[in-house]
C-alpha cells in the first residue's frame, strides 16, 4: 500500500470509529479473501443465477450492503455501494485494510459508438476522467487536471482477456469516459466524443487511481447497457437487447468472478 492510501485512511479514522469496512459491510477482519468485489448497485443476489454459488448477507444499509460469496472454498468479499466516483472513493478506502488478493470492478456502461452492442463485455484500457473523485490523492485540491487520463495494468490487462477467451468469451476493451451524471453525458456527448471514448459510466477512473495505490491486481469487468449512438436507451430495453444485457451479467460476469479468483495471474 502506498504512503497516499494510508494517509487518506489516517484521516479517515480521525472521524469515524470503530473498523470502518466491518461497520459498513460487515466484513470480519479474520478472512484472507481471494477477491474484493466493488458492484455499485448491483447484488450478489440480485446477478447470481448458479446455484453453486452460496451468497451471505453480513449488512444492510440504505444505499450500501455487503456479502461473503463462496464458492469451492474460495471466499470473495462483495461490497455494494452507491453510484458515482465520490461513492467509490469512500467506500474503497475504507476497505483498503481488508486482506484480499485481487480487486473486481463490476457495473454497467455506456456506448457511445457503433462498435459496441448492448451485452457486450468490456473493460478499460484507458479511463479519462471527468469526475472529481479520481483526483483527492492530490498534493492540494488546487492540483486538479480536469480530464486526466488514467491506465490500468496493461499487462493485467491482457491477461485477464486471455483468460475470458479461453473460458469461450470476448473481453472487449476500450478507452472509457467516466462522468458524474447521465444528465451531463446527454448534454455534452459531441465533446466526450472527441476525446476519443467509445464506452461512458461513472466510477472507473476513480477504482483505478485507487486500486494503484492500494498495490493489488485489479480490473473492472462491464457490461454494455445502453448506447446513445445506435439508439439503445438505458430505460425501456426490452427483447434481444434485454435478453443480452441479462446474460452478461449474470452469467459471464460471476463465472470470471470466480475464474479470476482461481487462476494465479
Amino acid at each position: 500500500m502506498k504512503q497516499e492510501l494510508k494517509k487518506a485512511i489516517e484521516n479517515m479514522k480521525k472521524y469515524n470509529s470503530g473498523v470502518m469496512y466491518k461497520e459498513v459491510f460487515g466484513f470480519p477482519s479474520d478472512i484472507f479473501y481471494d477477491a474484493l468485489v466493488v458492484a455499485p448497485g448491483w447484488k450478489p443476489t440480485k446477478i447470481i443465477k448458479d446455484p453453486s454459488f452460496e451468497v451471505t448477507e453480513l449488512a444492510q444499509h440504505a444505499y450500501f450492503s455487503g456479502f461473503l460469496v463462496e464458492k469451492d472454498g474460495y471466499k470473495i468479499a462483495w461490497a455494494q455501494t452507491a453510484s458515482g466516483g465520490c461513492n467509490l472513493l469512500d467506500n474503497l478506502i475504507i476497505c483498503s485494510e481488508m486482506k484480499f488478493k485481487k480487486c473486481i470492478f463490476i457495473g454497467a456502461v455506456g456506448g457511445l459508438s457503433e462498435n459496441f452492442e448492448i451485452g457486450d463485455f468490456c473493460t478499460p484500457v484507458e479511463c479519462i476522467s471527468g469526475v472529481y473523485a479520481s483526483h483527492y490523492f492530490d498534493n492540494k485540491l488546487s492540483d486538479f487536471h480536469p480530464f486526466e487520463k488514467i491506465y490500468p495494468d496493461k499487462n493485467y490487462v491482457d491477461k485477464i482477456c486471455q483468460l475470458s477467451k479461453e473460458n469461450g468469451c470476448l473481453l472487449k476493451t476500450a478507452k472509457v469516459f467516466s462522468t458524474d451524471s447521465i444528465a451531463l453525458e446527454y448534454s455534452h456527448l459531441d465533446e466526450i466524443k472527441a476525446t476519443g471514448a467509445e464506452l461512458i459510466e461513472m466510477e472507473t477512473s476513480t477504482f483505478y487511481k485507487v486500486t494503484e495505490l492500494m498495490e493489488v491486481p485489479s480490473i473492472a469487468l462491464l457490461v454494455v447497457s445502453d448506447n446513445s449512438t445506435t439508439g439503445v436507451p438505458l430505460l425501456g430495453r426490452e427483447g434481444y437487447y434485454q435478453e443480452r444485457y441479462h446474460q452478461t451479467r449474470c452469467q459471464i460476469i460471476p463465472d470470471m468472478i470466480y475464474k479470476i479468483c482461481t487462476i494465479n495471474l
